[in-house]
């Protein structure tokens, strides 16, 4: 892990996996807003979540973007909730993981790793 803190500002970076299911988050503050990204060796933009946590209904709502013909949607909307429903900040999060052929055990180890990389993130956060 790699990480530093000024005061309010967050930066660090954290990985989870190995070989071809290894992925990297990343994180900093834009003010008191959080930015993520996580991506893998074939790093791009592929989605990009944006949550707001609304305190007077104690719910989060997030809204995503989504590249033609990728599928990183699904892991910035589970992200950017799960940020922001527990540490009551704005986030945006960006992701793009890309594997040729993948198949259906490294789609779901590559989500499990995103899972532990969101836990993590989350407790580093609030630290």
């Amino acid at each position: 892990m790699v990480s530093s803190r000024k005061g309010n500002m967050i930066d660090f970076e954290i990985s989870e996996g190995k070989d071809d299911t290894f992925v990297s988050l990343k994180a900093c503050s834009m003010g008191d807003d959080i930015v993520v990204t996580i991506f893998n060796k074939n790093a791009h933009i592929g989605a990009v979540a944006l949550a707001e946590y609304a305190f007077h209904e104690g719910r989060t709502s997030v809204s995503v973007l989504t590249r033609l013909g990728h599928k990183d949607d699904a892991i910035a909307q589970k992200v950017a909730h799960n940020i922001t429903k527990n540490i009551q900040k704005v986030s945006c999060v960006v992701v793009g993981i890309h594997l040729d052929q993948i198949n259906e055990s490294e789609i779901h180890q590559i989500e499990r790793n995103c899972e532990v990389l969101t836990a993590k993130s989350i407790e580093l956060l609030r630290s």
